[in-house]
């Protein structure tokens, strides 16, 4: 089921707004408003190695009341993936999955490495009411030796961890001024239990508009 398909005309409607109250799905087509939850989507995300797998485990119980977490790399397959830059038919594919999830009542949070550019023109970005963004950022060297740390079988050689830490470094010196701005979290010398709660503060938060 695509959301993005009214189930009036059939039309697919690549930006559908809201209704006239400013709830539900509005179709251009055929002028159709369907009811739709347009939760706020929670993203936290970051390079690899700041943490993200590691608290999103931690945070499943403490917010499974309240929230759905979901892990973007169990998509990351064949079919999904491509070569473009921004990965569109993984990141619409997580977009169409997540609304789908929030309309059985509680918010989405999304965990894995993405940014505003990369979710924000989609069309499926009309399904949100609004996306917060949390980076979860550390030290280069810190960064850099987690990295080294891991299993041989993930294949962190010296360049791609450079590219990594590259990464990391425009993240953090572009979350200001990125549309809408990205919060930062440093992960460096805090244990994963104290980020966990970290993170849980601010999932409420964002889920509350604040």
């Amino acid at each position: 089921m695509n959301p993005l398909i009214c189930p009036e005309c059939g039309e697919l409607d690549e930006a559908p707004g809201p209704g006239p109250s400013g709830e539900g799905l509005h179709c251009r087509f055929c002028g159709h408003v369907r009811p739709f939850l347009r939760a706020p989507l929670l993203c936290v995300t970051g390079p690899s190695g700041t943490g993200k797998s590691t608290v999103g485990r931690l945070l499943i119980e403490a917010l499974a009341d309240r929230f759905v977490v979901l892990e973007q790399d169990v998509l990351w397959v064949e079919g999904l993936r491509d070569d473009s830059p921004d990965h569109r038919p993984f990141r619409s594919t997580w977009l169409r999955t997540a609304a789908m999830v929030q309309q059985n009542g509680r918010p989405v949070v999304l965990f894995g490495t993405v940014v505003p550019p990369e979710f924000e023109p989609l069309p499926e970005r009309a399904l949100f009411s609004r996306i917060h963004y949390l980076a979860l950022t550390c030290d280069p060297d810190v960064l850099a030796d987690r990295l080294r740390a891991r299993p041989s079988w993930r294949e962190w050689d010296e360049e791609r961890i450079e590219e990594m830490l590259e990464y990391a470094q425009w993240v953090s010196e572009t979350a200001a001024e990125m549309h809408p701005p990205v919060d930062l979290l440093d992960t460096s010398s805090s244990p994963p239990e104290e980020t966990a709660k970290a993170v849980r503060a601010w999932v409420e938060q964002a889920a509350h508009g604040l």
